[in-house]
């Protein structure tokens, strides 16, 4: 299968939306503290600059990030049903490992400048 033929990105372009990668893995770690509200900023910024790095190596950790969140939302949500049956501190112990597992993965990929790959 091939790759579709994108015009490459300029390096100050490619830089800017590493960057925004950054800076949204930075707010969904920000989101522990928060209570989310810095996570939803962050889901913001993937889905504004999505396609500006489609088709690029950044698309896959802006991607990864809009994952990490609707699943982290979901486990969160069911980790809070659990506690109905009391064992909702071991799921939401693991959800929490799970969440910053994914961020500190993907900032280290973006910062040797590698894609996610799934």
């Amino acid at each position: 299968m091939t790759q579709p033929i994108t015009e490459p990105q300029s390096n100050d372009s490619q830089d800017q939306h590493k960057h925004l990668a950054l800076l949204v893995y930075v707010l969904q770690a920000l989101g522990f503290v928060t209570g989310g509200l810095t996570s939803i900023a962050g889901l913001m910024i993937n889905y504004f600059k999505r396609s500006a790095v489609r088709d690029t190596w950044l698309d896959s950790h802006f991607r990864w990030q809009l994952n990490t969140f609707w699943y982290g939302l979901l486990w969160t949500l069911l980790a809070w049903l659990f506690w109905l049956v009391l064992l909702g501190w071991v799921a939401s112990g693991i959800v929490t490992l799970w969440i910053i597992y994914r961020i500190v993965k993907g900032a280290l990929y973006l910062h040797d400048d590698k894609p996610i790959i799934f």
